[in-house]
């Protein structure tokens, strides 16, 4: 049995059926921004492996980061005991994050970082005295995660976890931005958001939204306004303001964090994705002193939550020499030549009749489809095109890593136009 075939019946993808599984491509080497087949195609990839791998692969600052760590610990618990790795990573977190934010806890996943971020909101009103705000308040079109709080935040419709909605925790949803980045704002777009915050201030513990650009959920990108407004709305109510960053972070957006858009800073921020730049799962829930203190008044006296590899060293340094490429500041640059470029050549997948819409924003491009395609079909042609691409219903998106160039963009974009057609 070959590998492809050992893979269909025993290994499980993400959102793949068991019965009718997608078709799977074995890689057998990455560099830079392409990824080679078991069978020899060369595809540059479009995805940066979910969002992640922002510097490239085999970087070799990345790799020579692991192998040091390694050749000291890979890991040790983080109850009782701290180390370098840790201490270096938190320093550059505190100095890139708006003003403000101040504790870091350094979680394993993005799913666990929004867990987390969901758990100080609901101790900090609980230990003030206030148990009975407990629920969470969420734009639709949202997505944070599939574990069990993360997916009561999600859209509960267009979302992934309607089947679990009997299970969920309910929370409180109110409409998706609509006013779009870059078009003039619109002040009736944040009413909804004010009439629900008022209405349910005496049970809400946090607004959760993804700055800027929502996510898995439907890849929208709105009005920073929207976001500068909920941050004021959050204080008039006495409601905390959780920010997901996990997609958002670390320049995506053309900014360093989604909320620079709007200047704000949150109670709650989450990151993950790019973190260690694609090379291991690490993320971090990141909160400001007020909630810090609040959370550890009153019984129980200290926060709940300690994963068994919270702090991974192997994964703080990594991620701190990931953090120090940012620091480094190309992103500036890169980014917005990947804009610009990714503007131009998606332009003309505008004019065909399978689209419904284009949009870009800093390394994000989307095509959007008027229904949804056929993946397995469209991603076929796309590694006969040599490019990897991964689209779900009808979004047709590439985020690829910041050392493309223009003729990986044009190649990325010329695919989805060739398939569309």
């Amino acid at each position: 049995m070959n590998n492809i075939e050992f893979d269909k019946r025993h290994i499980w993808h993400p959102y793949t059926s068991a019965t009718e599984p997608l078709p799977c491509y074995e890689v057998t080497g990455a560099a830079g921004v392409e990824l080679t087949l078991a069978t020899g195609e060369v595809l540059v990839d479009g995805m940066s492996s979910w969002w992640a791998a922002i510097h490239g692969y085999n970087h070799p600052v990345l790799n020579n980061a692991a192998k040091q760590q390694l050749d000291d610990f890979a890991h040790v618990m983080f109850g009782g005991i701290t180390h370098q790795p840790a201490i270096t990573l938190t320093k550059q977190l505190l100095n890139m994050v708006p003003a403000g934010l101040n504790r870091v806890f350094l979680a394993d996943s993005g799913s666990v970082s929004v867990e987390v971020a969901i758990k100080m909101a609901l101790q900090y009103f609980a230990c003030q005295g206030q148990p009975n705000k407990h629920k969470i308040l969420s734009p639709r079109n949202g997505y944070h995660g599939d574990t069990f709080a993360a997916m009561s935040v999600c859209d509960p419709i267009n979302g992934m976890h309607s089947l679990f909605k009997n299970v969920l925790a309910e929370q409180v949803f109110a409409p998706a931005p609509q006013t779009r980045f870059g078009q003039t704002w619109n002040e009736d777009d944040i009413l909804p958001l004010q009439e629900l915050l008022e209405k349910h201030q005496h049970e809400l513990a946090a607004l959760i939204l993804e700055p800027i650009v929502q996510g898995a959920g439907g890849m929208r990108m709105y009005h920073p306004e929207f976001l500068r407004r909920a941050r004021q709305l959050c204080d008039e109510y006495d409601v905390l303001l959780i920010v997901d960053e996990i997609a958002t972070g670390f320049g995506r957006t053309g900014k360093l964090f989604g909320c620079d858009h709007a200047q704000i800073t949150p109670d709650i921020m989450c990151l993950g994705k790019a973190l260690t730049g694609g090379y291991m799962t690490m993320a971090t829930t990141i909160c400001t002193e007020d909630v810090a203190l609040g959370v550890c008044q009153g019984a129980p006296g200290v926060f709940m939550h300690g994963p068994t590899y919270m702090g991974n060293p192997l994964a703080c340094a990594v991620a701190s020499a990931s953090l120090s490429l940012i620091e480094q500041g190309d992103w500036q640059t890169q980014v917005p030549n990947i804009e610009r470029w990714l503007n131009h050549y998606l332009a003309p997948c505008a004019e065909l009749s399978a689209v419904a819409d284009v949009r870009v924003l800093g390394a994000i491009g989307v095509v959007e489809t008027k229904t949804p395609v056929d993946v397995a079909k469209i991603q076929a042609h796309f590694v006969q095109a040599g490019v990897w691409i991964r689209p779900f219903g009808k979004l047709v998106y590439v985020m690829p890593p910041f050392i493309s160039k223009e003729h990986h963009i044009k190649q990325l974009a010329n695919a989805i136009y060739t398939a569309l057609k």
